[in-house]
């Protein structure tokens, strides 16, 4: 005869097993530091960025959304350069060192770019912007 099977438990495991944190996820500096203090990289990171949107929100001159853009994307960039050299950043780590480096420089750069072409008066003239502007009918400048 066979012994019948014991029911199974459909209670949730207590402790995840499954993932791992990011590689560099551990606090920039020990637990005697306040979380802020400890967090610095991102703490460094979301202010520039928010000194970034300030600037862009706030200024009253002519162009000055794009210098508030251009601390923006370069706030960015900073992440990325943090990520890239320091061995530990805490909450700045969020995929692998690899991705985390490329995703943050793609955009930073990206915000950068798109300010200094932005209209009116670009900062920067890349002819290739004119031919494409003349395909959907913008006059040649």
């Amino acid at each position: 005869m066979t012994e019948p099977r014991p029911a199974r438990s459909r209670q949730r495991p207590v402790k995840t097993t499954g993932t791992l944190p990011p590689e560099g996820a551990a606090p920039a500096l020990g637990r005697d530091y306040a979380l802020p203090v400890r967090q610095w990289p991102i703490t460094l990171v979301l202010s520039v960025v928010g000194a970034g949107l300030a600037v862009t929100w706030l200024a009253d001159f002519k162009d000055g959304f794009k210098y508030g853009l251009l601390i923006l994307g370069t706030g960015v960039l900073l992440g990325a350069v943090l990520r890239l050299v320091l061995p530990e950043v805490g909450m700045l780590a969020v995929r692998s060192r690899f991705t985390d480096v490329i995703v943050l420089a793609f955009l930073g750069a990206s915000i950068v770019l798109l300010t200094l072409v932005a209209q009116p008066n670009p900062w920067l003239e890349i002819p290739l912007l004119d031919n494409i502007g003349q395909l959907i009918g913008r006059p040649k400048r």
